[in-house]
């Protein structure tokens, strides 16, 4: 890739104007777009595509047998996750919503995380050694927490970027539009990376916003908002680092922040606790399966001769090894109840040491066993 692809002036296309470099069959259909990037990057991102898709299938299964709580499944938004990630600083900051577990794996997803998951804080805190803010289940409340970030990196003259990952559905939440307000006013180096899978719980895209497009919002907030195919992790690569381009070197004619539409689409449900037969059609998640952005990027890497039947058995291999001592390590670790007190204030209110008493009470008077049982 040209040095002139990571100009602002890719941030100029029109928001309906997306951007893509591999066709559905894997074929590049954009030349002037492909980054040059080396072999041994293009199969670190294939590995940790097809580790976030494995993942998503070993916590579902975990918490279908009842060893995980309830789980957001990221299938299908692989390619934005992990393409955006990779065209980052290992020390930009990302914040995520609660579903971009790709962007954790491409940052080598500390074993602690599946804790949370298993009900565990701890797991939250682990995300600070990666320079990830703790996940937020609220609907786009980490927003405004990220363009405060950015602001506070650019008062300190960091060279760092902040990127931050969220739905189509966060986009009617007025936290998101106060957030790009800040970020335009204060001229923030934030990413704002909008994944928009279709689909916010049964809500669909259509039924969110009547703007053709979510990337052409950011005009009212006067910067840059651009659209890309999500499912193309070349093109989502590209278009991050434009962005972070522009985050660390805009000048006086042009703001810092760009907002980012990743269209992708969400194969699963939208939690475990969701049931997308009763809101949506197979067919419809069939006709974006065609398009699957492993098996794109796959063809890709085998016309390149970057991958082989013999590596891909080999990244297979690895994967399992690595999600088993993953899973073994979570599970190892024995929760203390009391915890849950720990981290709601910064310093307990009499009614949360009330609490935690009686709980205390009655751990002792009946045992951990008998609170445990069913009935």
């Amino acid at each position: 890739m040209s040095g002139d692809v990571l100009e602002p002036a890719l941030l100029e296309r029109d928001p309906d104007d997306r951007i893509r470099i591999l066709d559905a069959d894997g074929t590049v259909v954009a030349p002037g777009l492909e980054p040059d990037l080396e072999p041994e990057t293009l199969r670190s991102m294939y590995r940790d595509m097809r580790f976030s898709r494995r993942f998503d299938e070993r916590m579902i299964s975990l918490q279908r047998q009842g060893r995980l709580g309830t789980y957001s499944s990221l299938a299908g938004q692989e390619g934005s996750q992990i393409g955006s990630t990779y065209a980052l600083a290992d020390d930009d900051l990302l914040s995520f919503q609660y579903r971009e577990h790709g962007t954790l794996a491409a940052r080598g997803l500390p074993w602690e995380y599946l804790l949370y998951w298993m009900g565990h804080e701890d797991g939250n805190a682990a995300l600070a050694d990666i320079e990830v803010f703790p996940l937020n289940i609220s609907i786009a409340g980490h927003l405004p927490h990220a363009v405060g970030w950015a602001w506070a990196a650019k008062l300190n003259g960091d060279e760092r970027v902040g990127v931050v990952h969220f739905g189509d559905g966060s986009t009617s939440e007025g936290d998101f539009h106060e957030a790009m307000n800040f970020a335009g006013v204060f001229d923030t180096p934030t990413v704002f990376f909008c994944n928009n899978n279709q689909w916010a719980i049964s809500v669909p895209r259509e039924r969110q916003t009547a703007s053709a497009t979510i990337a052409q919002k950011a005009r009212a907030y006067g910067f840059a908002g651009v659209q890309v195919d999500g499912m193309d992790p070349l093109a989502t690569y590209v278009v991050t680092a434009a962005a972070r381009k522009n985050a660390l070197e805009a000048d006086g004619d042009r703001l810092r922040p760009t907002l980012i539409e990743a269209v992708q689409y969400r194969y699963g449900a939208h939690t475990t606790a969701d049931d997308p037969s009763v809101y949506r059609d197979d067919e419809e998640v069939e006709r974006w399966r065609e398009r699957d952005p492993i098996d794109r990027f796959e063809a890709y890497l085998r016309n390149d001769g970057v991958l082989d039947d013999d590596r891909i058995d080999a990244i297979e291999t690895e994967i399992e090894e690595t999600l088993a001592t993953l899973v073994e390590r979570a599970e190892g670790v024995d929760g203390d109840p009391s915890e849950m007190f720990e981290y709601t204030y910064a310093e307990r209110t009499p009614r949360l040491e009330d609490q935690r008493d009686y709980l205390a009470d009655l751990r002792e008077r009946h045992g951990d066993e008998a609170l445990l049982e069913d009935e």
